[in-house]
């Protein structure tokens, strides 16, 4: 997860916990709200290309293309592992 996210994610609780205490208007609920299901689907867009990535680098290497090794792929797919996990943390 990457600062930005993390960054929207407590601008949202701000913006509620404002909401709460009556201090702010219903738009800027809304405008965070927006800004949270923006940032949550870029994040998913984020994983997907990671995940696209790591089995692309899988298939070349499967492939024997040159310029591919086996290192890298590795990183690849752990990273790809790691952000997905990460995504499932989130989601629950």
């Amino acid at each position: 997860m990457t600062i930005s996210s993390i960054e929207g994610m407590l601008q949202q609780m701000r913006a509620t916990a404002q909401v709460a205490g009556g201090g702010a208007a219903p738009q800027e609920a809304s405008a965070a709200t927006e800004s949270f299901a923006g940032e949550l689907q870029r994040s998913l867009q984020r994983l997907n290309a990671t995940q696209d990535r790591a089995y692309g680098k899988a298939e070349a290497f499967e492939m024997g293309k040159a310029g591919v090794s086996l290192n890298d792929v590795m990183i690849d797919m752990q990273k790809a592992n790691i952000s997905f996990q990460t995504a499932v943390q989130v989601r629950n």
